[in-house]
């Protein structure tokens, strides 16, 4: 297996790149078609992990590839695929990575959206490999009028997949609500990953304000607008799907190199020490938070010593003037406790309720603190959604 160097972050890494995938196969996200899928299958661009390279791996169809790859085109016209979001929302940008196909790349993209009231019906089953769409698939997807779709990313040149040059960020401003994209590729060939970055949005007027609802969900809208450490897992996994896979489905900080060389505890058992790693998450929607789960399952030897959750109410541009001086600014937010610190244990989902959280009101974000450092997979907070200004 080949080994690349995992790209380290700059400065010209796009913002977006801190929302959530939408379109990944852990969120829900399916290819309902493609026209082609000779040497690699369409459904690979959704795969949660990233691509790899096996240098003696083949099929019947030729090169195994860890993406999707079409044939070589002989017949008018050019290759694409539609793909249904796991979770519908508005979308920020777009990383069509390329990894591993250097002399077998797609030379150009682009990428049409759409929302549709009412889903299609028809999945593609199985392995594709070694298969086209048939005249009865193509007659089925000509329902959705797909070609016709409004063009989010016109056509643009994509660079080869060498570890230097196989992300291809594509930046998007579209502020309405998407369900489908299809990508085209000119004429043919292979993509690795296409990640779908955005904000969820969820239909708020069919939640009741009695409801208790997790309001800081991937599917409820939630998003993670800053953290102080990303070294080993994004803060926005924490609030995917269902509880973590493993570690690395989770948020997990780099070990802080100021911490004391023989530790001490409180009277609570709390470590003491001077530092600590935060993670700060806008909710899908304003609301007063009653219930708590803080999850490390996974952490079992790297879990937090302890966690505490602290609550504020900001306006879109305050939030954007804090994200731009990144949450360093003289206008700080004023937190207020929501969860004052709690020891934390290995492997184990904590639950909060009752007067273990601190009534603040409605709020539209939350600070995760953790001490000293370490992973937590998972994050909830259920409440009742508000309508406040």
């Amino acid at each position: 297996m080949a080994n690349r160097p995992v790209q380290k972050e700059t400065s010209r890494r796009p913002h977006f790149l801190q929302f959530n995938n939408l379109a990944c196969e852990t969120a829900g996200g399916k290819v309902i078609f493609a026209t082609d899928e000779w040497f690699a299958p369409a459904r690979n661009l959704l795969k949660r992990d990233p691509p790899e390279f096996i240098a003696t791996a083949f099929t019947e169809y030729g090169k195994w590839m860890d993406g999707w790859e079409t044939r070589r085109k002989r017949i008018p016209g050019h290759d694409w695929c539609i793909i249904q979001l796991g979770v519908p929302g508005i979308i920020h940008g777009f990383d069509v990575d390329t990894s591993f196909f250097t002399g077998n790349y797609a030379p150009y993209t682009s990428i049409q959206a759409a929302c549709l009231d009412q889903m299609p019906s028809f999945t593609l089953e199985g392995d594709r490999t070694g298969m086209a769409a048939s005249p009865s698939q193509f007659k089925a997807v000509e329902q959705l009028n797909s070609d016709s779709w409004e063009e989010l990313v016109p056509i643009t040149k994509l660079k080869p997949g060498y570890s230097e040059s196989c992300h291809n960020y594509l930046n998007v401003t579209y502020p309405h609500r998407v369900t489908h994209i299809r990508i085209n590729i000119y004429p043919d060939g292979g993509i690795a990953r296409l990640k779908v970055y955005g904000i969820g949005k969820k239909d708020w007027s069919t939640v009741s304000s009695q409801d208790l609802v997790d309001l800081v969900a991937l599917v409820n809208g939630g998003v993670c607008v800053g953290y102080s450490d990303a070294h080993f897992g994004h803060p926005c996994n924490m609030i995917g799907i269902g509880r973590a896979d493993n570690m690395g489905d989770g948020w997990e900080s780099a070990r802080r190199l100021d911490r004391p060389k023989v530790l001490k505890v409180d009277e609570k058992g709390i470590l003491q020490v001077p530092g600590f790693e935060w993670a700060i998450l806008r909710l899908g929607h304003p609301g007063i938070i009653s219930k708590i789960e803080v999850d490390t399952n996974h952490f079992k030897g790297n879990f937090p010593d302890s966690c505490q959750i602290e609550a504020c109410c900001l306006t879109p541009d305050e939030e954007n003037n804090l994200i731009r001086n990144q949450w360093c600014s003289d206008k700080t937010p004023k937190w207020r406790i929501l969860l004052p610190p709690h020891k934390l244990k290995a492997h184990h989902r904590h639950m909060f309720s009752g007067e273990s959280v601190v009534q603040c009101g409605p709020v539209t974000h939350v600070r995760l603190v953790i001490a000293p450092d370490g992973g937590v997979s998972r994050l909830r907070l259920w409440g009742r959604p508000v309508n406040f200004t």
